[in-house]
């Protein structure tokens, strides 16, 4: 059992996209909705626990945190060669790469803050969460869910005992949240879920490339407790997606996974960036993610595409510009 009782729910969307706002509206609408706390300072995710609560009445909704990246010593080397590739791209823009320091995104400190403002459900992604905190966070009654890409880590969930899993299949857009960052080529959404299914008793929400109704359904009949959508509700007025990010997901056709703009494989729209930097990008996250980001805030505020990580999923042709209540309503009609 979980406290998971609605078929759709709102993806966190790190980075800006995520807001309260589209978190209510998701959830207000008959959605359950994920905040996205990486990011954000403690005393920034605790007020915006405490907003949402208030806007939704009490409604359950859940928080997702990234668990802290392993620091590989040999990726230092790595990463300022990849440095060295980018800087002719930095200096034309007029801006400086930033230190590609390696941090934990003051982990300890927002399980802090969720254990004192407790949310429904947290999730994690990038790593497994420390099983210390597993325990923490389930004797306070919070449910613990963890971010999948592949079948054979669902034994790992099972020891560690957490409440549910997400199958994130290889449409989703964004980074690939599971703990291990291959590289490779990984299974789609709904083969994933089928695989994942067939291995543990535990609930699953099926995560990656869902664009309408139809896709919701199929997955639902699949045996997915739940299915999740995150750049469907890109187009919002609620959500907090840069306005270049919003014109870009109607004009551009191709998506890749790609390492180049945070050393963690995240799929993007196409751009100069990408095909140009993929092949050389190294696994260093979060050090390429601090290199790159005052030239991906450059691209942001100048409206410059091809300066900006442009996350997003297979199905972003059929985002719209409309309220998150009607996201809802349509991605629900079916089911």
């Amino acid at each position: 059992m979980t406290v998971l009782d609605r078929p759709l729910v709102l993806a966190p969307m790190a980075g800006g996209p995520s807001t309260v706002e589209l978190a209510a509206a998701v959830t207000n609408a008959g959605g359950f909705a994920f905040l996205a706390g990486a990011y954000l300072a403690p005393d920034r995710l605790r007020d915006d626990i405490v907003l949402l609560r208030a806007a939704v009445g009490g409604a359950p909704f859940g928080v997702n945190l990234f668990a802290p990246s392993l620091y590989e010593p040999g990726s230092a080397a790595l990463v300022l060669e990849y440095a060295t590739r980018l800087q002719p791209l930095a200096d034309k823009a007029g801006v400086p790469l930033a230190e590609p320091v390696h941090d934990d995104d003051s982990f300890d400190a927002k399980i802090e803050v969720i254990l004192a403002e407790p949310p429904a459900v947290v999730s994690f992604a990038f790593a497994w969460p420390p099983a210390d905190v597993v325990d923490r966070l389930r004797a306070a009654g919070i449910e613990v869910w963890v971010t999948l890409n592949d079948a054979s880590e669902t034994a790992w969930a099972d020891e560690l005992g957490v409440d549910g899993v997400i199958a994130q299949g290889w449409e989703a857009g964004g980074h690939r949240g599971g703990p291990v960052d291959t590289g490779h080529h990984q299974a789609p959404t709904r083969l994933l879920l089928q695989n994942i299914r067939q291995l543990t008793d535990l609930p699953v929400v099926a995560a990656g490339g869902v664009a309408d109704s139809a896709h919701v359904v199929a997955l639902l009949g699949a045996g997915a407790h739940a299915v999740a959508c995150g750049t469907a509700f890109l187009g919002t007025p609620e959500a907090g997606t840069a306005d270049i990010h919003r014109h870009e997901l109607t004009h551009r056709v191709d998506t890749v996974v790609t390492r180049a703009f945070t050393g963690r494989s995240a799929r993007a729209l196409v751009t100069s960036w990408t095909e140009v930097f993929s092949e050389v990008a190294p696994a260093a996250y979060p050090q390429v993610h601090h290199l790159t980001l005052p030239l991906r805030a450059h691209g942001k505020a100048t409206g410059q595409p091809d300066l900006v990580h442009l996350w997003a999923g297979t199905g972003h042709r059929s985002v719209r510009s409309a309220p998150a209540a009607e996201i809802v309503a349509d991605l629900l009609s079916r089911t």
